[in-house]
Order: structure tokens, then C-alpha cells, then sequence
């Protein structure tokens, strides 16, 4: 029988990592980075809970860091086979594993300057750039609906998630001795009413499925709302005169929110005359986003094209790349009518915090927040109205005015999750629900036991049988 181990992004949505084993392979389904709060990202330096060189194989959902961040790492301590996902998620790994390579080793060398001050051990790097590079060389792409044999008696098919470009769910086809059974691994499954991408596809048979439960307990406002609303806050900045700073997520969230504004300047309903990308990294992901336009849903690619458009950049011509220092400083001296679009998104770190320090005591700019502020960050802080904040070494009293857009989310809502797990055939699937914290785990798990469904909550390390 095939055995499931759960090893990451179980506690939290964080980490994912799920070790699948027959009596002839080893494969891997995620290896991510924990990430949020410290003793959270403390858990990156524990050795993994299996021998990275016993692996047969290793399969990526999608290229955000906490589903594939620890990939040099598991190349670093032995693992020397392929790595395998969709085409677009090679061209997005390669843009953020070696921009992760390049934090990890700034912070821990800064770090190390003050630890060797106080004649402390210094800390190692979790990797570098060299296993970053080795890591890449290692990759192997391939399209949605193909099937591809990852390891003896092991095949899998990648499906479009509609999360972020390449987003997969994972179907895993295992014939072990003659016993067929199929495990369907959902990702992160998109937003069905974001920009740009396809809704996620639907799948009906499967043994095992493992859910993710990110907006468990909880829909988003709808996007047509969200627009409306978006719309509105960039009329009445541009009346005030202010500058509008947007915190934004290299992957995914920038490429939309560009769309959405090329959508409104293409109708004549933009009165800004400058719109600028702010993100070294954004704009290599934007890249990535042209390089594979023919992945967007057909409404959204014939706009596009049927506006002049051959890139995200051409549909907004106001659009300006800041990718040196100094032209980010540039910004700073804009004192009105610009759009500042960002990193990071939950405002951390990043080249937003400079622009912040230098606007958010403008009476007349404006904040808009487009995606998740976890608890701590300064994101958050700016969101829960906290009204003074330390911006490197200058104090600084908010006065713009600060606003949330909650229905721009990637991830699937309460009543999407439910809806794609409904499309099942019966009998239907044991479900085990994943990525999620407690109580949206619970608030789905409920639900889902009212519809007669076998569903449980896995605990780290738990093993189970198919």
C-alpha cells in the first residue's frame, strides 16, 4: 500500500511538504519555506525529517517560496534527481530562489557583524546562490494535462490551479503490484473572479485528496465590489492631489493589479499620468507573465491584444520600471500624482518602506492595501491604525489615509474550496485538509463533515495508508 506522510504546512500554511511512499519510490510533493514569525522560520534549519538522497523524486505545485523555497536546501544535503513542474513555474522559481539566495545571505551576514561583536557563534546560510544555481540546473518543465513518470509506479498530471501562473494541482496515478489508487494534491487553488488567469480545473475521482484550507472560514468580497471600490479611493486621490503607494506581491498580485489599472486606462477612467513599478524583482516577474500570455484566460488575453497590447506593460502605457537605486529615489521627490506600486507586500522590507517614510505623513496620500497583512508586520500595524511608526531612523506620523481592497485575494475563498471539493464523483475521496490555520481548518472541516464527506485534519508527522 502507498503510504502519506504529512510533514509541512499542517499546523499552519506554511512549509508544505508531503512525503509519498510505495514499496518501490520515494517522492516528495513540496518543499517550502516556513516563513511569518521567527520561531516559525527557526523551523527551516531543522534537519528535514527524512534522507533528502533517499528521494526518487520531487514534484512542485507552484513557485511561491513557501511551497518551494527549501529546494537548494534538500539539492544541498543530497537530493540528486529531478525536480519536476509546470514550464512557467521553472521561469518564476528561477527569479525568486535566487532573490531569496541573495536575502538570505545579506541578513545573515549583517547579522553575523553584530553576533561577532558580542562573541557569539556566527550563523550559517540555509543556502546560497551556488545552490540555487544547482538547484535550477535540476528542474524539468512540463505543460498542464501531460503525464509524466516521476518515479517507478509513480505518474502525475499537472492541472491549472489559477492561483499564479503555473499554479498546479497535482494528480498522482500510483500502480503498485497491480493495485491502482490516485492521490489529487489541490496547491493553492486561485480565486475564481481574479484577473488574468484561468479558474482552477475540476477534477472528479480521486482516493485521497489533500485540500487546502487558506479562507476556510471565509469568503472575499466580490470583486466587482473590490474594483468599484479600488476605482473610487484612485479618483479621489488624484482630486487631492497625493500620491497612491501600493504594497504589492512580486508574483501574481502586481501582474493583476497592473491589468486592473490598464483596464481602467484603456476606458479613459485613469486621471493618473504615471503609474511606476517599483520592484527589481516584480518587474523580472513581469516578465515571466509576457513570456507566457497564452496561459491567461481568453477574455482577458483578447483585451490585450485588442488594445495594442503585447505585454502587461503595453496595456498600461503610463507603466515605468524602477529597477536601479537611484531611480527609486527619484520617486521620493514626486510629491504628487503618481502611483507607486511596491515590494514588499506586507511592507517588511523592501523599497515600499522608503516611499512610505517619504509620503506617509502627507495628509493628502493615499495607502491602498491589496493583499493578506499577517500579525507583526508593518502592514498590519497600517491596516489596525496604528498611527506612528519607526522608518528606519526617522519617527513618523501617519496621516495619509489608509485603505484595505479585501476582494483581490489569489487564494480560493470558503464557497469556492466547496464548490471545487463538490464537483468530486462519489464515492468520494478520504479528504484531509492542509494549509490553513485552526479555526479556518475547523470552520471548513464542519461543513464538510455535514456533507457526508470521510474528513480529517492531519497532525505533523502523521501517516497515512492507501
Amino acid at each position: 500500500m502507498a503510504t502519506l506522510t504529512f510533514f509541512g504546512a499542517v499546523t499552519g500554511v506554511t512549509g508544505s511538504a508531503y512525503l509519498l511512499e510505495t514499496a518501490h519510490a520515494r517522492v516528495l510533493l513540496d518543499c517550502g519555506l516556513y516563513q511569518g514569525r521567527r520561531k516559525d522560520e527557526a523551523a527551516n534549519f531543522e534537519p528535514f525529517p527524512f534522507d533528502p538522497r533517499s528521494l526518487d523524486g520531487v514534484v512542485l505545485s507552484h513557485a511561491h517560496l513557501d511551497h518551494s523555497g527549501r529546494i537548494p536546501q534538500l539539492i544541498k544535503e543530497g537530493y540528486a534527481g529531478p525536480l519536476h513542474m509546470t514550464s512557467a513555474t521553472v521561469d518564476l522559481l528561477e527569479v525568486m530562489l535566487k532573490d531569496s539566495a541573495h536575502l538570505i545571505e545579506r541578513d545573515v551576514e549583517w547579522e553575523n557583524k553584530i553576533r561577532r561583536r558580542e562573541h557569539k557563534k556566527p550563523r550559517s546560510v540555509l543556502y546560497t546562490l551556488k545552490d540555487v544555481e544547482k538547484a535550477l540546473d535540476s528542474c524539468i518543465g512540463v505543460g498542464y494535462r501531460e503525464l509524466v513518470q516521476v518515479a517507478e509506479g509513480i505518474t502525475i498530471c499537472f492541472r491549472d490551479a489559477g492561483h499564479i501562473l503555473g499554479s498546479s494541482i497535482v494528480e498522482v496515478f500510483i500502480d503498485e503490484d497491480g493495485k491502482q489508487s490516485k492521490l489529487v494534491f489541490s496547491g493553492d487553488l486561485g480565486n475564481f473572479e481574479t484577473p488574468l488567469l484561468e479558474d482552477p480545473e475540476i477534477i472528479d475521482d480521486a482516493d485521497v485528496l489533500l485540500l487546502e484550507s487558506t479562507y476556510g472560514n471565509r469568503d472575499h468580497r466580490s470583486m466587482e465590489e473590490s474594483l468599484d471600490e479600488f476605482e473610487s479611493i484612485l479618483h479621489k486621490a488624484s482630486k487631492k492631489g497625493g500620491n497612491i503607494l501600493i504594497p504589492s506581491f512580486a508574483v501574481g498580485r502586481t501582474q493583476d493589479i497592473i491589468f486592473i489599472l490598464g483596464e481602467l486606462y484603456q476606458q479613459g477612467r485613469l486621471d493618473h499620468q504615471a503609474v511606476y513599478l517599483d520592484s527589481p524583482m516584480a518587474i523580472d516577474i513581469t516578465a515571466v507573465y509576457d513570456k507566457y500570455m497564452h496561459m491567461f484566460n481568453e477574455e482577458d488575453q483578447a483585451e490585450i491584444n485588442g488594445n495594442g497590447g503585447s505585454t502587461l506593460k503595453s496595456f498600461l502605457p503610463i507603466l515605468r520600471y524602477s529597477t536601479t537605486t537611484e531611480e527609486s529615489m527619484n520617486l521620493n521627490k514626486i510629491d504628487s500624482g503618481a502611483i507607486i506600486i511596491a515590494g514588499s507586500g506586507m511592507c517588511n522590507g523592501g523599497r515600499i518602506r522608503h516611499h512610505l517614510k517619504h509620503n506617509l505623513w502627507k495628509h493628502n496620500a493615499h495607502v491602498i492595501i491589496v493583499g493578506y497583512q499577517a500579525l507583526g508586520t508593518t502592514g498590519r500595524a497600517l491596516v489596525d491604525g496604528k498611527k506612528i511608526f519607526r522608518l528606519g531612523r526617522d519617527k513618523v506620523v501617519v496621516k495619509a489615509k489608509i485603505h484595505t481592497i479585501g476582494g483581490f485575494s489569489a487564494h480560493a475563498g470558503q464557497t469556492q474550496l466547496l464548490e471545487w471539493a463538490r464537483q468530486f464523483k462519489d464515492p468520494k475521496p478520504s479528504l484531509y485538509l492542509v494549509h490553513g490555520e485552526q479555526e479556518a481548518k475547523d470552520n471548513l472541516c464542519q461543513i464538510l463533515k455535514e456533507e457526508g464527506w470521510d474528513v480529517a485534519i492531519p497532525d505533523a508527522g502523521q501517516q497515512i495508508t492507501f
